[in-house]
């Protein structure tokens, strides 16, 4: 393959989805033109179309613009969720064009930096979003693509010209990290996830310990403590444990009281006093300390650690709170894997442990919920109140005898209900929520502006 810089135009297949976009916009920042397709319009794919993408939500070959024809200046870039009949795709396939993964165009842009890669089922997003923000509000500064939207910047994507460091959120779906080459890696989980990809839990492991095999010598693993995984280092790679508790990298002196949460970050050769969350929930305990370890072994100051984490704001759809009143809050989380819901639900309870808590769960991929209902079920029971959605189905056709059914008779929770998308709105209304948690990796985002509304007039 040529080298980005060789080509004229960029054409991006599935242009919207929120790893995309940072490579979108990367391009942008390179002055190549770019264009692109997604399914649907989202407010993201508006934002693209401002910053100056020819965005088309057809997948017509026709709309193709002019400039993206000739297969010796385009490079066409998909994901993998977008199927194989698209037409576009078809048409750059059959005449010579460039096609490549989103993962392998990451991978080329961070050969030549030091990729700090965050890996993990469940975690990967806030960790990675919080050290590059740590970094960025420090004098060593990063680069950075990330898998949500900082409300620090508005923006999936940093750049930095004097620093040679790459934040990168490293997705094992369709093995895409195996593209990439890690100075330091973190691995934030292992439960099995993508069994329609993966097939068992042993083949998901063996692609983490390939991920960890990447690693280029003179780097180091980061490893949560008990994850399941045997690591296959390369020679002079050094291997460091972290936790909320325990290893390596840990936290030690934790207070919480009155919406604080503050602790000391304790390193192999030193710590730092005084951290305090700007995104208050336990689980960012954990994450905290994996963003400060990668911040530790780069030479992050200590002081410019504890002001970033204290003013981090978290990445968009993760814990994030839409209201937050004496009598009402509504928190939404893009949780939808069953430990990740397990984690959400028990942070806000934890936060309001006293109140009502609600949720509403848009159940995201067949295969997903054939392969966790079980699992879902027992994680959703902890609410003292559940509406269930229909699947989402992103990519997937429907796989018969799977639906939310399956996940819904389970439920032990004292009120649980089945409602179709289309009267979530509606049925809300009768509701009186203390304290409402919505998640989910589908498309209820779309509907949080009206549910937010609703729960404010009551």
């Amino acid at each position: 393959m040529k080298k980005l810089e060789s080509y004229k135009s960029v054409y991006f297949v599935g242009a919207g989805g929120i790893g995309m976009s940072a490579l979108v916009r990367y391009c942008l920042s390179k002055g190549l033109r770019v264009a692109g397709y997604d399914r649907t319009a989202t407010p993201l794919t508006l934002q693209l179309q401002q910053e100056g993408v020819e965005m088309f939500f057809d997948e017509a070959v026709s709309l193709i613009p002019a400039y993206c024809q000739n297969p010796d200046e385009t490079l066409v870039v998909y994901t993998p969720a977008v199927p194989d009949s698209h037409e576009g795709l078809m048409f750059f396939r059959n005449n010579g064009f460039e096609v490549i993964k989103r993962a392998r165009l990451l991978g080329l842009i961070t050969h030549s930096l030091k990729g700090l890669c965050f890996a993990g089922t469940h975690g990967k997003t806030t960790t990675s979003s919080m050290a590059a923000h740590i970094f960025t509000q420090s004098a060593v500064e990063c680069n950075a693509f990330l898998g949500g939207i900082l409300r620090n910047y508005d923006s999936n994507l940093i750049l930095s010209s004097k620093s040679d460091y790459a934040v990168i959120e490293a997705d094992e779906f369709d093995r895409s990290f195996h593209q990439l080459l890690p100075y330091i890696a973190v691995v934030t989980s292992t439960d099995p996830d993508h069994l329609d990809i993966y097939g068992t839990e042993e083949a998901y492991l063996e692609s983490f310990a390939h991920f960890t095999s990447l690693i280029q010598p003179g780097g180091a693993l980061i490893l949560k403590q008990g994850v399941k995984l045997q690591p296959g280092l390369q020679e002079d790679v050094k291997l460091y444990r972290y936790s909320r508790d325990e290893g390596d990298f840990h936290a030690e002196h934790i207070r919480v009281g009155d919406g604080r949460i503050v602790f000391d970050f304790v390193a192999p050769n030193g710590r730092v006093d005084d951290v305090e969350l700007g995104v208050p929930v336990d689980i960012n305990i954990e994450n905290a300390v994996s963003a400060m370890a990668v911040a530790w072994l780069c030479g992050v100051a200590p002081d410019d650690m504890r002001r970033a984490v204290g003013t981090f704001q978290g990445a968009k759809r993760r814990f994030e709170f839409w209201l937050r009143t004496p009598q009402r809050v509504m928190i939404d989380d893009y949780a939808h894997h069953p430990d990740e819901l397990k984690a959400s639900i028990t942070s806000v309870k934890a936060l309001y442990p006293d109140r009502k808590l609600s949720v509403i769960f848009q159940p995201h991929l067949y295969t997903r919920t054939r392969d966790f209902a079980p699992q879902f079920a027992e994680a959703l029971s902890l609410a003292d109140e559940v509406i269930l959605l229909n699947i989402y189905p992103a990519r997937e056709l429907p796989i018969e005898g799977v639906s939310s059914e399956i996940i819904f008779k389970n439920i032990l929770s004292p009120h649980k209900e089945l409602c179709d998308r289309e009267m979530l709105l509606e049925r809300i209304k009768e509701y009186n929520f203390e304290v409402l948690l919505t998640m989910g990796a589908g498309d209820i985002d779309r509907l949080l502006p009206q549910i937010c509304d609703i729960v404010k007039q009551k």
